[in-house]
């Protein structure tokens, strides 16, 4: 089996990929009043978490990191919904970078010093062409910035090229059926 050392990472933001923005009239009804489990656990937005979603993560067979404001709340509160284990963390700074060239979103270049050189995937909803630029400078390993629709989350369509993806970073790995 592959160490979590080898395998290529995926950065995953909540808010956005996870939850999305948009919603249905009836979805955002259910948010809005919220369920009493919801409202127990402080967060109604979690009803839109997709517990398929998980799953197909964990079969992309990816080394899983939260790389979202949610911190610790991401273990807690996402990743049991999403059937998850405990996902490690990047801690982000307390001040953002100056010296960042305008339009790099803030969690570009810590992103990039925590991959280590190691493949990686970014799936988030604020990437931009910047940031698409400069990982490519200054990365020296593969990555793939995916940019997922806020408004629908993590869908169908985003799995078919963070598949390929890794397929062809990954030669000869088996992908588990569901990626």
């Amino acid at each position: 089996m592959t160490s979590a050392a080898e395998r290529p990472i995926l950065f995953l933001d909540v808010d956005g990929p996870l939850i999305p923005f948009g919603s249905s009239s009836g979805q955002l009804q259910a948010v809005t009043s919220g369920s009493p489990t919801s409202r127990a656990q402080g967060n109604p937005l979690l009803e839109r978490l997709d517990p398929g979603i998980g799953p197909r993560l964990m079969a992309l067979g990816c080394q899983l990191v939260w790389a979202s404001t949610w911190m610790e709340d991401a273990n807690e509160a996402v990743a049991p919904r999403l059937g998850l284990p405990s996902l490690p963390i990047v801690d982000w700074p307390d001040a953002c970078a100056h010296d960042s060239p305008r339009g790099l979103h803030w969690k570009t270049r810590h992103l990039v010093e925590w991959a280590n050189r190691r493949p990686f995937i970014w799936v988030d909803d604020e990437i931009s062409a910047m940031d698409r630029l400069w990982v490519d400078a200054q990365h020296l390993g593969p990555s793939l910035l995916h940019r997922v629709d806020p408004t629908k989350g993590l869908s169908d369509p985003d799995f078919a090229p963070l598949a390929d993806w890794l397929r062809a970073v990954t030669p000869g790995r088996v992908m588990r059926p569901g990626a």
